[in-house]
């Protein structure tokens, strides 16, 4: 009787990190040529970037928020920034957000960046895991951060924004109900960028819209 040979392939190891070496570093990012092994044991190479320096106490670089305003007699509005990027040239629409600081809690950092970004003071009602923004380029991470604004109090009638020096951010306050479309002729009317989350979330808002309520077969 011949014997059968095994033509099963070799099941792939995990792949892991063997060095990561500098090749510039700047103030706020660096450049690393990382060294690394493929399912089947080989050494490849790839070109990460980090930011520099290490937050202690922080569970992601930083913080993006979804903040709706809630005014009476008004449309819910999704509160956006809209700023000037240099490595795009170009403006950006963008979720409001920030770098967390040493030991701030994701909710804290949240609505601190809200407030410097567009003045306004919110609750928060959510807050995501620490998610990766680009994993093929960077380890960056942030958290999502939803938050509600009560429109008609007081200190959020009249809001005023907090910016730093060298900040320049323009508060653009779009209806909920119709978000894409409204990011949309943004697009085609200023040529604007826009934040691959913003878009992604308005996408969701009206694929969600458009889904009619299922009941379950066999309940009524």
């Amino acid at each position: 009787m011949a014997t059968e040979t095994s033509t099963e392939a070799p099941k792939p190891a995990k792949q892991f990190i063997l060095k990561e070496e500098v090749i510039v570093e700047g103030k706020w990012l660096k450049l690393e040529k990382t060294t690394y092994t493929d399912p089947f044991g080989k050494s490849r190479t790839w070109e990460t970037v980090k930011r520099t320096g290490d937050k202690k106490g922080a569970t992601a670089d930083g913080v993006a928020v979804i903040a709706v305003l809630q005014r009476t007699l008004h449309y819910d509005c999704i509160l956006l920034v809209k700023q000037f990027r240099p490595p795009i040239n170009g403006y950006c629409l963008e979720f409001p957000a920030g770098l967390m600081e040493e030991n701030e809690t994701a909710e804290c950092a949240a609505l601190r960046e809200l407030e410097e970004e567009t003045g306004y003071k919110g609750e928060v009602v959510e807050c995501t895991p620490a998610l990766y923004l680009d994993p093929g380029l960077s380890n960056s991470t942030t958290h999502i951060v939803s938050v509600v604004i009560n429109g008609d109090v007081p200190e959020n009638t009249r809001p005023k924004q907090k910016l730093d020096d060298g900040e320049f951010v323009e508060v653009i306050s779009l209806p909920k109900h119709d978000l894409l479309q409204r990011i949309e002729e943004l697009i085609a009317e200023e040529h604007i960028a826009v934040d691959a989350r913003v878009y992604t979330y308005a996408l969701a808002l009206k694929r969600a819209a458009e889904i009619p309520l299922q009941v379950p077969f066999g309940k009524f």
